[in-house]
């Protein structure tokens, strides 16, 4: 098992935790929404995801965004899982992302979508 994020305490009052998939659901989700610069000791980690809730919405961005955060998900997380389907739609302040994806240890495809808004 893996520690949950975001960390919080479980009913016994330790550390939660979480599945094999749920955490590595909560690691795709820590890269997409990470600004780069935004962590101290890492600071390429992340993806400039959030930053398409500012800019007007093309078609060419969109697909310059893909292309940036599938990058990002192969640079840190490549050694677990293999990004097989990526879509992002970027609605007024809302970003959603869809991914589909295989665990690389298990082999099992797993399908995801990850919601954020520029209040959250």
């Amino acid at each position: 098992m893996q520690v949950a994020y975001p960390l919080q305490i479980d009913q016994r009052g330790r550390v939660a935790e979480a599945s094999e998939d749920a955490h590595i659901a909560h690691l795709i989700e820590q890269v997409l929404f990470t600004m780069p610069g935004e962590r101290v000791n890492r600071p390429s980690f992340g993806s400039s995801l959030m930053q398409l809730v500012f800019a007007p919405s093309s078609d060419e961005l969109a697909t310059a965004v893909e292309y940036m955060v599938q990058g990002a998900l192969q640079q840190w997380l490549g050694d677990l899982i293999h990004v097989e389907d990526l879509r992002i739609e970027h609605e007024e302040a809302t970003i959603t992302v869809s991914i589909q994806y295989i665990v690389r240890r298990t082999r099992q495809r797993q399908l995801a979508q990850f919601q954020r808004g520029i209040e959250q």
